[in-house]
């Protein structure tokens, strides 16, 4: 059921799936992508879970407000779950939907039960990527791929301080050798965190989705006990 909610002054379109009395479970989608990023993989989740698919701030069906905040977009997730009267809830996100998941896991402990990244960067410098280069994509926000690239190559030291805050169990999915991105150090800071690499580049859940549900299925039926 696709839905929609007023959140922060910007509508947030959200999909919902399976029981509302069920655990929650919010699917953050990575970069240019919305919430059909997760088809069949929401209605997978959806048999135990109630799960909260949003198109995050300037992507898809969502506002576009001309800020891209990246702690911003984290605030949209749980204005969201204030909404629809959500106490805590079990993040998975990918890319930049894993760095959205991590700032609320850091700014927000108590919100959320476990967090699983997928691909995610981790908030630390980078150089040498190439720049952006728009090709007349209408799917989202030219200004959110800008500023959140910008927050990328130069993210808010704080963030990296932050993530020893982060005390739900976690589960780091790197893609390997064979992606762009380096999620390693996010295990080394996040406490207590498990680093699993499928090697299948940036795009897990698309180019390994059995591994990939396999991995969260493991990661989210050990229910309250400690990650390692």
């Amino acid at each position: 059921m696709m839905r929609e909610a007023v959140v922060n002054g910007v509508t947030i379109v959200f999909r919902e799936e399976g029981a509302p009395d069920a655990p929650a479970l919010v699917l953050l989608h990575g970069r240019t992508a919305d919430h059909n990023d997760w088809n069949g993989i929401t209605q997978h989740f959806a048999a135990r879970h109630h799960v909260i698919a949003p198109d995050l701030r300037g992507h898809g069906g969502s506002g576009r407000p001309g800020d891209y905040a990246l702690p911003g977009m984290a605030e949209d997730v749980v204005g969201l779950l204030d909404h629809l009267g959500v106490e805590r809830a079990t993040l998975v996100g990918h890319s930049l939907g894993g760095v959205v998941a991590y700032l609320l896991a850091m700014r927000h402990p108590g919100r959320v039960d476990r967090l699983v990244v997928e691909d995610p960067p981790p908030p630390l410098p980078v150089e040498g990527r190439a720049p952006i280069v728009e090709d007349g994509s209408t799917g989202f926000d030219w200004r959110m791929v800008h500023q959140t690239e910008r927050q990328f190559l130069a993210p808010d030291p704080a963030w990296w301080q932050g993530l020893g805050r982060v005390t739900a169990p976690t589960l780091v999915l790197s893609g390997g050798p064979s992606s762009h991105v380096r999620s390693e150090p996010l295990a080394e800071r996040i406490p207590g965190a498990r680093l699993v690499t499928i090697d299948a580049g940036h795009l897990i859940h698309v180019s390994a989705r059995k591994a990939f549900l396999a991995e969260v299925d493991a990661f989210l039926d050990q229910g309250g006990r400690e990650v390692s």
